[in-house]
């Protein structure tokens, strides 16, 4: 699957795929029936196909052989996605979309302290300041999160940047150079365990129509396709300004919310989310600066 892109087409799609990934709130907001595990897993059961007609592309029609070749290290990731696709969902069920973005986009500097802790991975002096300044932010929008009574969606959010942290660990463990037949391991294992536990709980699985579309259509379009074309932009885009550039979901993810449904964020979330995202613009500046250094 060459890409054959330039630089610019290459920031473009990374953009877009910031794009995409910012209306999952929005989306989340228009069906507020469905429970957590009912819509984790319906949008699981959207992406699952793109990802196997991908796999199956680049493999060269063997999608089982390169989901073997993942490993353990894609067993591991996948797991770790299950934490970071169910914290995502419950956290904007339960919190402000902005809290939430704000807090699961700390999954950068969470890798690199489970890099050091797991790994052994040398920190930089300047990542280990950004993370100093984004536990301030977190510290402030948690402590919003208290006065709301919105702190398990908070937590949540903590949780999803953690289990995404998890996963990217696990791949650099593996070294797993392909993350797609870890990311598809992670949507099984969710249809799974969300279909054990709605069914434990003696709830359904089945959502209206409406519903199950826009589920759906969150796993298929906005997930899976904005990783396929963020994966491409990114072979030709340096590292850190990846993360300058996919923070576009970030910043428009409240936007949507604010248009569509008139949902605002308090002072504090604002002011700790600011901080957050300097902190994690901050690592990345730095870490291109040493890329190019070296």
């Amino acid at each position: 699957m060459r890409t054959g892109i330039g630089y610019g087409t290459g920031i473009a799609l990374v953009l877009a795929a910031g794009v995409l990934w910012s209306f999952m709130g929005l989306a989340i907001r228009l069906i507020p029936a469905a429970g957590t595990w009912q819509v984790v897993l319906w949008r699981s059961a959207g992406m699952v196909p793109v990802l196997v007609a991908v796999i199956a592309l680049r493999s060269g029609g063997r999608p089982g052989a390169a989901l073997r070749g993942a490993g353990a290290a894609g067993v591991l990731g996948g797991a770790g996605l299950i934490a970071a696709f169910l914290g995502a969902i419950y956290a904007i069920q339960t919190t402000g979309v902005a809290n939430a973005v704000f807090l699961y986009s700390a999954s950068p500097l969470f890798s690199a302290l489970l890099g050091r802790l797991v790994l052994g991975e040398r920190v930089r002096p300047a990542t280990w300041g950004a993370i100093a300044l984004a536990g301030l932010g977190i510290g402030v929008m948690v402590q919003d999160g208290l006065a709301r009574g919105a702190v398990q969606g908070d937590a949540a959010a903590l949780a999803s940047a953690l289990g995404f942290a998890g996963f990217t660990v696990a791949l650099r463990w593996g070294r797993v150079g392909d993350m797609y037949p870890a990311v598809l391991l992670g949507g099984l294992f969710t249809i799974v365990l969300a279909g054990a536990a709605i069914l434990a709980a003696g709830g359904t699985i089945l959502l209206p129509p409406r519903e199950a579309a826009i589920a759906m259509g969150m796993g298929a379009v906005l997930l899976a396709i904005g990783m396929v074309i963020y994966t491409i932009g990114s072979r030709v885009v340096p590292a850190g300004e990846l993360a300058l550039f996919s923070m576009t979901e970030v910043l428009l993810g409240p936007v949507w919310v604010w248009l569509f449904l008139g949902e605002t964020a308090s002072p504090a979330a604002l002011t700790g989310g600011a901080i957050l995202l300097t902190a994690i613009a901050g690592n990345a500046v730095t870490g291109a600066r040493a890329g190019a250094a070296t």
